[in-house]
């Protein structure tokens, strides 16, 4: 027997009672349960109970005990979280990365490019005699140290990564900056599988790789694989082919200097070739003589006797690309990853996979309407076709020629003949007041600027003038304009080439331009006024599925009213027709000839058809390397409505089956509106008709709302609005006098 304190004084429990062991378990549960129920209430609130059962603040040497153990567990966890996390993550990876082979460098350095549905354009593999591997053990000793000095000093000590390097990596990501630090194993790993996104996952995922190709290789194979793999520049995979693409000769020549020179390359060899940057390629030169001699790997005799070498000069290289016209595609789609940030070097070793906006269908009809319109010709003519969306500046179709490593004709800069003319139309509707398509002209010639046989006209007016192309009309108006304002209206179109100090003659095409950039310009009168950037890439991403690049849906940028647009495509609407180069199928299609006369009389140099509809706009040019007469195969000169208007047509017509473009939007006149006769009959002339009942006309359309504020002479041209043909069944209208219409002369150019 036993006693307990009590308020009252001694209890005695027997032991041997059931009931007082029950009772004193069920004590001391409920004291257990105090307990838990006191720590539960101070970590919520600081408070305890008193013996009374008030809650009560924690004392100051509670708070600090209770603050140390958090602190103390905090501590644990992070340490343990810090240690077991990273080991955790190894793991992880060491079991599901694999280790790349060397023949994995080639695979992953193939760049596809596709047209714009993803079928294959072209396949650009390394060429075979870009890549010639070699045993290290032909590689000089000093060769392979030069590039240790440049990439990776600690290369036979360190386990296949830097730590050091990573943490600056990933300090550099958490600031927002890019990694760095990257060993030889990395690079290795990096080229080869992993692929340059600057992440930390990559960094992650290079290093694991690292560790364990350095312990199921030896260095010296890993060293010798990634001088096998990597890319030099001048299209040269490997050391063994960047030794003769450098210096001429087989790598086991190669000097100490001479492997300073490509081991300095190998971080960015596109912009540190010598034949590039020499400056640049001078500073990394001795930056790895230093380092070499830094590591005892160079005397200082031989630092001292060291030169930098001379290297043979920079070829073009296909890079594997097409020697036939998609050549010039590849080229063209090059230049332009390169606008967009994109390297060379990244081209060459990061599988690129690249969507470009060219339609195949639209390619082929381009490639056999040049093929067409040569065939059975002298071989010393050359041609280009460009195509271009309007609603989107993408290039549909582009044909420089078929060497694909020669010129890309689809680039040249050739003097424009009347094609200009639109463009100095466009001027004079831009001008206060405007000139309309009504305006009246002297055309006759005159001494120094003569017409083209069937372009005479006494008088006539602009549109008139557009149809025959009169030189003497738009060289009036050119003058009275200004050239610099018919300049200016050709760079809001479009057209990039200098047009530096302009006379009068630039209506006329005195100045050059490209296929390519007179396409781009006429697209922009065909989309009223808008401006979009000629562009063939729509998408770039790495064999890794990371996005480099993707066009974004534009608006454009708004170069001149619609109104305007649809006033200069008005001038243009019977320049084929007039020419017989009527597109079948298509009710409606603007267009201009153009023709660059020769020294030589009765000869020309140069010619043109560019027209469009609403749905495709495109350049056709038939010229030669050296500027000399072009001639048919029976001796007949070349002109714009001939060879180039039938290469022309034959596109136009091949596009318009596929998608068959509706009319251009209504036309409402500006200034002073055209005549309905035709070129040659004078458009002042009075037309008398008997009058009739005529049908109710119907509404004509409202007038584009955002160039309302260019003033408008006179009524829309019935027969103009939507492109419609005029009915010759339907009733005429009553009597109608022409009214007095000002005549512009070269002697009295209308002011």
């Amino acid at each position: 027997m036993r006693t307990r304190a009590t308020d009252t004084g001694p209890r005695r429990i027997t032991a041997e009672s059931p009931d007082g062991a029950d009772a004193a378990a069920t004590r001391t549960g409920k004291r257990r349960a105090s307990r838990r129920r006191g720590l539960a209430e101070t970590l919520r609130g600081g408070l305890r109970r008193s013996s009374s059962q008030h809650l009560r603040p924690l004392s100051t040497d509670e708070r600090r005990a209770l603050r140390r153990r958090r602190i103390k567990w905090s501590i644990i966890g992070g340490a343990a979280t810090v240690i077991l996390a990273p080991v955790l993550l190894f793991v992880v990876g060491y079991l599901i990365f694999s280790v790349p082979t060397p023949d994995e460098a080639v695979n992953n350095q193939v760049a596809l490019v596709s047209f714009d549905d993803g079928t294959q354009l072209a396949r650009l593999a390394p060429e075979q005699g870009n890549r010639v591997k070699v045993p290290i053990e032909r590689i000089p000793v000093q060769v392979r140290q030069a590039v240790l000095a440049a990439e990776d000093r600690t290369f036979y000590s360190n386990p296949g990564f830097d730590l050091t390097g990573i943490l600056r990596a990933a300090w550099n990501q958490m600031r927002g900056g890019v990694g760095g630090g990257s060993t030889i194993s990395q690079q290795y790993v990096k080229t080869t599988l992993v692929g340059d996104e600057a992440t930390l996952f990559r960094k992650w995922k290079e290093m694991i790789v690292s560790v364990k190709i350095n312990q199921e290789r030896s260095k010296d194979e890993i060293l010798g694989d990634y001088l096998n793999a990597i890319y030099f520049g001048r299209g040269a995979y490997g050391i063994q082919a960047a030794s003769q693409a450098y210096f001429g000769k087989n790598v086991d020549q190669l000097t100490a200097s001479d492997g300073a020179l490509l081991a300095g390359l190998i971080q960015s060899p596109s912009r540190w070739d010598p034949a590039i940057d020499p400056a640049k390629s001078l500073q990394r030169w001795q930056f790895v003589i230093d380092g070499m001699a830094s590591q005892g790997w160079l005397t200082p005799a031989e630092k001292a006797q060291a030169a930098f070498p001379e290297t043979v000069a920079r070829k073009v290289v296909g890079g594997g690309a097409p020697t036939d016209s998609r050549g010039h595609v590849v080229n063209a789609v090059r230049d332009e990853l390169g606008a967009l940030g994109i390297t060379d070097q990244e081209f060459s070793q990061e599988g690129l996979r690249i969507t470009t906006t060219i339609d195949p269908e639209r390619q082929q009809e381009a490639v056999d309407a040049a093929h067409a319109g040569l065939a059975g010709q002298p071989d010393n003519l050359r041609s280009a076709v460009v195509a271009v969306d309007p609603s989107t500046g993408g290039i549909t179709a582009y044909f420089g020629g078929d060497n694909g490593v020669g010129l890309d004709y689809a680039k040249v800069r050739k003097q424009a003949g009347s094609t200009f003319k639109p463009f100095v139309v466009l001027a004079g509707l831009m001008q206060d007041p405007p000139i309309g398509l009504g305006e009246v002209f002297d055309g006759k010639p005159v001494p120094g600027l003569r017409n083209s046989d069937g372009a005479d006209c006494d008088r006539c007016d602009l549109k008139q003038a557009m149809t025959i192309s009169n030189n003497v009309v738009f060289n009036s108006l050119s003058k009275r304009i200004g050239a610099q304002k018919v300049a200016d209206a050709a760079r809001a179109a479009g057209i990039t080439s200098p047009l530096t100090n302009p006379d009068e003659r630039i209506a006329l095409g005195n100045k050059e331009v490209t296929p390519l950039e007179l396409a781009s310009a006429y697209a922009t009168i065909a989309d009223g006024g808008v401006y979009r950037v000629p562009h063939m890439i729509s998408k770039v991403v790495t064999s890794d599925g990371r996005v480099l690049y993707e066009a974004q849906p534009s608006d454009g940028e708004r170069r001149f009213p619609e109104r305007v647009a649809r006033n200069v495509t008005e001038a243009m609407l019977d320049v084929a027709g007039n020419d017989g180069l009527d597109v079948p199928g298509v009710r409606q299609v603007a267009a201009k000839t153009g023709t660059v006369q020769s020294r030589f009389a009765g000869q020309n140099n140069d010619a043109w058809m560019s027209g469009f509809t609403p749905q495709v706009a495109a350049t056709v040019w038939i010229g030669t390397d050296m500027n000399t007469p072009i001639r048919t195969a029976s001796g007949t000169p070349i002109s714009g409505d001939s060879m180039p208007g039938s290469v022309w047509r034959d596109f136009m017509t091949g596009a318009a089956k596929k998608d068959p473009p509706p009319t251009f939007a209504p036309y409402h006149a500006i200034g002073e509106p055209p005549s309905d006769k035709p070129p040659g009959v004078d458009p002042e002339t009075p037309v008398t008709t008997t009058p009739t009942t005529p049908e109710t006309p119907t509404t004509a359309p409202t007038a584009p709302t955002d160039v309302s504020s260019v003033p408008t002479t006179g009524p829309p041209d019935p027969r103009a609005v939507g492109g419609a043909p005029v009915d010759p069944a339907a009733p005429s209208a009553p009597p109608v006098t022409t009214t007095t219409r000002s005549t512009c002369t070269l002697a009295n150019p209308c002011g």
